[in-house]
């Protein structure tokens, strides 16, 4: 039923005349959702959330430095704010969101960071989902890596063997200085 869903959205998403960007778009979301764990539904409610938090997180805080990742209807928060009854305060906006089922919240109390720092930090990110390819322990669209401050965030549904191999990859990453598992555990890799 799922995979019938999906062909037929990409299918109504190619038809779509003049629309080829997002027809490659809807391709490309489609390709990685047969890997994913997560329904087709909650993959989309994961971007709805990440847009709706971010939204209400910079009217709110507009000089704070937050960034709002979920997966699987959990918000992962990280960035900086100046104060720890700031840091509490955006927790609870997120949380605030309909169909938001839990936060981490690891935004630091500190300056905002240089663009140097979050340059590096996306090369970082990178760098890791490049040793991911191939690893043969994990498919790669399972394992979400947010990156701040030199600080790796690896976010899936997983087996504990797949999460362990996936953040030993990440530790050993140059540049990485810490490895932080938001994972949500399976007992075993469901069979399709």
């Amino acid at each position: 039923m799922r995979i019938a869903t999906i062909c037929l959205s990409l299918l109504a998403a190619a038809t779509l005349q003049g629309c080829f960007p997002l027809a490659a778009t809807g391709l490309a979301t489609g390709a990685l959702m047969l890997e994913d764990r997560r329904t087709s539904g909650i993959y989309i409610e994961d971007e709805n959330i990440e847009w709706k938090a971010l939204a209400r997180v910079r009217d709110k805080f507009p000089d704070a430095h937050v960034n709002t990742t979920s997966y699987n209807l959990s918000v992962l928060l990280t960035g900086e704010v100046s104060t720890e009854a700031m840091k509490n305060e955006v927790a609870d906006v997120v949380r605030a969101i309909p169909s938001v089922k839990g936060v981490t919240n690891e935004i630091a109390v500190a300056g905002n960071s240089s663009l140097t720092s979050r340059g590096n930090d996306t090369l970082i990110t990178s760098n890791v989902k490049a040793r991911f390819i191939g690893n043969g322990k994990f498919a790669t669209t399972r394992v979400k890596v947010v990156t701040e401050n030199s600080v790796v965030y690896l976010m899936g549904i997983v087996t504990q063997h797949e999460g362990d191999a996936a953040a030993e990859i990440a530790r050993t990453t140059s540049g990485v200085t810490r490895v932080v598992k938001v994972f949500e555990y399976i007992p075993q890799s469901p069979q399709r």
